[in-house]
């Protein structure tokens, strides 16, 4: 039997009424109640009525997701996981495909009171843009990196970089490789700091600017020949990740036995990859329901200083496949 607004009230311990402002976005109610009762809602996955809000409130109840390239497996799931989320509460999406045009995402940010009650932005966005935004305006920045001028939302880069250290350390891998840039911004290379702290020093050359299966495979060609030597490969997505390991199975070397490979995604394709890839997952829902939470206190005016919120736990899923044996 589907859940009603009156058991969303009785596991928040609130009133109808209470969960109505919640729903509404309307202003003046506590900050914690607004997390028990979106607490309940999830619990319950109870999904409000879209129509009967908009009736009320005057407002499209239709946000617009902007995401800089569908093509890329990450950024769909990580656009599904934000357009599940905000239907979870009632609202409608309105997915927008950018293409890495400036034109596209200023046409998306103009909407706003017109067309969307608020934007999310996945993705790269021009600097300028997001610059000439105002701090209150309902604009929440995905997987973007860091910004004064509205919230965003991103994975732990730094927590998944020292979780690959510290399983290379017990694997016994002393001569890893970076292939993509580490998921951290503006110079701040977690990864590279992460291995300097367990002791390993990433095997040269470092390839940078990479973004799908073939730059990955190329990428693991470029490090085997220069560096032989190489015994792990720390890729920034599964993407690049599937692309190195297809080119290591066709060079003749053994995966995990001569090269270690770890990913950072958790695409479904590591795991039915042969063998099956070890990756990081950053927790795609975990960032959309965030995303989702800065943007409704905003609709609802309750949002204060800009929020950056750095998603954590991230976890390591391991297969033995490609790390090797030696995890416990």
């Amino acid at each position: 039997m589907a859940a009603t607004m009156r058991d969303v009230a009785a596991l928040a311990g609130v009133s109808l009424k209470t969960v109505s402002r919640v729903v509404n976005l309307e202003p003046h109610t506590r900050p914690e109640v607004v997390r028990r009762v979106r607490a309940a809602i999830a619990e319950l996955e109870w999904v409000p009525n879209g129509s009967a809000r908009t009736l009320r409130t005057g407002r499209t109840g239709v946000i617009g997701v902007g995401v800089s390239e569908l093509r890329r497996p990450y950024l769909s799931m990580l656009t599904e996981a934000v357009v599940s989320e905000l239907y979870r509460r009632g609202l409608q999406a309105a997915v927008e495909p950018t293409h890495h045009r400036e034109d596209r995402i200023a046409a998306l940010l103009d909407s706003r009171g017109r067309v969307f009650d608020g934007v999310v932005l996945i993705g790269d966005a021009p600097a300028h843009l997001i610059d000439a935004l105002r701090p209150t305006d309902a604009v929440v920045a995905v997987h973007h990196g860091p910004t004064d001028r509205v919230d965003s939302v991103d994975a732990d880069a730094v927590e998944a970089a020292s979780l690959v250290a510290r399983h290379l350390v017990v694997m016994g891998r002393s001569r890893p490789a970076l292939i993509g840039m580490d998921r951290t911004r503006h110079g701040n290379h977690a990864m590279t700091a992460a291995l300097a702290a367990a002791g390993i020093a990433p095997a040269v050359p470092r390839v940078d600017h990479v973004e799908g299966r073939a730059d990955g495979a190329r990428a693991a060609r470029e490090i085997l020949d220069q560096e032989p030597d190489t015994d792990a490969l720390l890729c920034g997505s599964d993407e690049l990740a599937l692309g190195a390991l297809a080119e290591l199975v066709r060079s003749g070397k053994a995966v995990p036995d001569d090269v270690a490979i770890v990913g950072h995604d958790n695409l479904d394709d590591a795991l039915f990859s042969t063998p099956s890839l070890t990756t990081v997952d950053p927790g795609a829902a975990r960032l959309a329901r965030s995303a989702v939470d800065l943007l409704a206190d905003r609709l609802a005016g309750t949002g204060g200083d800009v929020a950056r919120r750095i998603i954590s736990p991230v976890e390591l899923v391991r297969r033995e496949s490609t790390l090797g044996t030696g995890l416990q």
